[in-house]
C-alpha cells in the first residue's frame, strides 16, 4: 500500500527532544515501512527519520508554531506531493479543512489533542470528507457528534527500549505544565518518603515561569529536576525508577510516556483521567489512585509487582507492529468503502481493541 504521511511544519521527526506527536509520527511510519509498504512522510525539510520524505517543504521553525498561514503552506503542499498515494494520514488540526479541496485521496486525520469545541467544529466541517481517529476511547468518549472512525491506542518500538531493573527513587517525565501533576508528584513521594526525580520539558516562558514560581519552591532533599532529557537518557532514568508517576490532572488523549515506562518495566502510579485506566493494569502494571494520600501508598507498593509483567504488557499492548497494523486495517477498510466514519458512541463501540 502507497500511504503518505503529514507531519506538522514546526518540529522535525524524529523531534531532538520533547515532540509527542512527532515521537507517534516516527514510529508508526517507520513500523508501516519495515511492514513492506510504500511510506512518503511530509515533513519538515530537517526531519532526519530514514523513511523517503517528501522534498520541497521547508526547515522546521518551532518560533512559527500556531501560525496558521505557515501550516496552511504546508497543507497545500504535502497534499499536492501525495496525490499519487492510496491513502493520506493527516496529523494537524487544519488538515481535515484543507483536504477538502487540495486532494482526491482518502484522508485520515488523528486527533491527537482534546476534542474540545472549536475542534469538534471544524472537524464537523470536513467530516463527510475525512475519517478521524480517536487515540484512546475516553478522547472518543468526549469527541461530542465528531465521528469517530476507529480509536487506535499508540504503540512505541519496545526493542529500543533498555529493560530496567528498578532502583530506589521514583520519576515523573513530562512537561512543566500545571496539567501534569508535579505539585501532587512531589507530594506523594514525599508522603511515601521515596525519593523524585523530576524530568519535564521547560524552554518556553510559561513553563519556566511555573517552574520558578511552583516547582523550584516545592524541591529538596526528596525531589529533584534533572532538566529534560534524550530518549536513551529518558529510558535509563525510567529503568532505574522503582515506579513512574503520573498524577494527570486532566483528560489526556494518551499518555505517551506510561507505554514507554512499561517497556522499560516499570510500573505506573498514576491519577484516573484520560487514557490512564485504559494503559494500567490495576494491581498488575501498576496502580490507580484519586488522593495524594492513596498515591503514597501505592507508590510505596509498586515494587512488589511484577517489572517482567510491565514489560509483557508493552510488548503486546502497545507495540509499533500492533499499531501499525492497526492502521493498515482501517486503510484497507477505508479503500473498500467499509470505514464510514460513526458517532462516537457507536465508534466506541465498534473501535479497536487492544
Amino acid at each position: 500500500m502507497r500511504i503518505g504521511i503529514i507531519a506538522p511544519p514546526w518540529i522535525p521527526i524524529p523531534p531532538e527532544a520533547y515532540g509527542g506527536i512527532e515521537s507517534f509520527i516516527d514510529t508508526l511510519a517507520r513500523a508501516l515501512h519495515d511492514a513492506g509498504h510504500d511510506v512518503l512522510l511530509a515533513a519538515s525539510d530537517d526531519s532526519t527519520t530514514p523513511v523517503p520524505k517528501l522534498e520541497g517543504l521547508e526547515p522546521s521553525d518551532p518560533e512559527t508554531m500556531g501560525v496558521t498561514s505557515h501550516e496552511l503552506r504546508h497543507l497545500l503542499r504535502a497534499f499536492q506531493g501525495l496525490s499519487d498515494v492510496d491513502v493520506i494520514l493527516d496529523n494537524t488540526v487544519a488538515g481535515p479543512i484543507v483536504a477538502k479541496t487540495a486532494t482526491t485521496v482518502p484522508v485520515v486525520t488523528v486527533a491527537h489533542g482534546p476534542l474540545i469545541p472549536l475542534e469538534q467544529e471544524l472537524y464537523l466541517a470536513a467530516a463527510s470528507d475525512v475519517a478521524f481517529v480517536a487515540i484512546s476511547h475516553n478522547q472518543a468518549s468526549l469527541a461530542g457528534q465528531v465521528p469517530i472512525a476507529r480509536v487506535i491506542h499508540h504503540g512505541i518500538c519496545v526493542d529500543d527500549v533498555p529493560f530496567g531493573a528498578g532502583g530506589d527513587a521514583a520519576c515523573f517525565v513530562g512537561r512543566m505544565h500545571p496539567t501534569k501533576g508535579i505539585p501532587e508528584a512531589i507530594r506523594a513521594a514525599e508522603f511515601a518518603g521515596i525519593p523524585l526525580r523530576i524530568a519535564a520539558k521547560m524552554h518556553e516562558p510559561d513553563e519556566e515561569e511555573y517552574f520558578n514560581e511552583v516547582i523550584r519552591p516545592a524541591l529538596g532533599s526528596n525531589a529533584e529536576y534533572v532538566g529534560e532529557l534524550s530518549a536513551a537518557e529518558k529510558y535509563e532514568l525510567m529503568g532505574s525508577s522503582c515506579a513512574m508517576l503520573n498524577p494527570i490532572q486532566w483528560d489526556e488523549p494518551f499518555g505517551l510516556v506510561m507505554i514507554e515506562a512499561l517497556a522499560a518495566g516499570t510500573p505506573i502510579v498514576a491519577t484516573p483521567r484520560g487514557s490512564v485506566e485504559e494503559i494500567v493494569e490495576e494491581g498488575r502494571t501498576g496502580f490507580i489512585r484519586s488522593e495524594p494520600e492513596d498515591l503514597a501508598l501505592a507508590l510505596g507498593q509498586a515494587s512488589t509487582l511484577d517489572r517482567e509483567a510491565c514489560r509483557r504488557s508493552a510488548e503486546t499492548r502497545f507495540s509499533d507492529t500492533r499499531m501499525a497494523a492497526d492502521y493498515v486495517a482501517l486503510f484497507e477498510d477505508l479503500l473498500r468503502g467499509r470505514a464510514r466514519p460513526s458517532h462516537a458512541g457507536a465508534a466506541r463501540n465498534a473501535a479497536i481493541n487492544d
